[in-house]
């Protein structure tokens, strides 16, 4: 059985997508300021483990949890659900303007944008 990672075309397609991600998220002004002091270098890197610890790519993630990571943002700049739900739709488009299938937008939605993920990032 191939993970989804595998599926979506592993490290490589991991790469482009999160570059592109990034990209289509500077430019979105419901979520761009909260990238505003950001070392989008350092962010890129995070969001591609990230996603390959949650598509399956690894059965290790190094990375902050979400809660703590994004607490200050909930606390001092007021991210909440429109936020989450901009971000996720980011990255939705991301992945179907490289082609991926309504079938694989649907696998990667329910893992990444899964009830607990979010509540995890909002700090509920």
């Amino acid at each position: 059985m191939t993970t989804v990672f595998e599926q979506l075309g592993g490290s490589e397609a991991i790469d482009v997508a999160v570059n592109r991600f990034y990209d289509r998220v500077l430019k979105d002004e419901r979520v761009a300021s909260f990238f505003t002091d950001v070392d989008m270098v350092r962010q890129r890197a995070h969001q591609k483990a990230f996603l390959t610890y949650a598509l399956g790519g690894t059965d290790r993630y190094d990375g902050r949890y979400m809660r703590e990571a994004h607490k200050e943002l909930v606390e001092k700049q007021g991210l909440n659900e429109s936020h989450f739900d901009a971000i996720a739709e980011n990255l939705m488009t991301t992945l179907k303007e490289m082609g991926v299938s309504d079938e694989m937008l649907e696998d990667v939605a329910r893992i990444v944008a899964a009830p607990q993920h979010k509540k995890e990032v909002l700090n509920q």
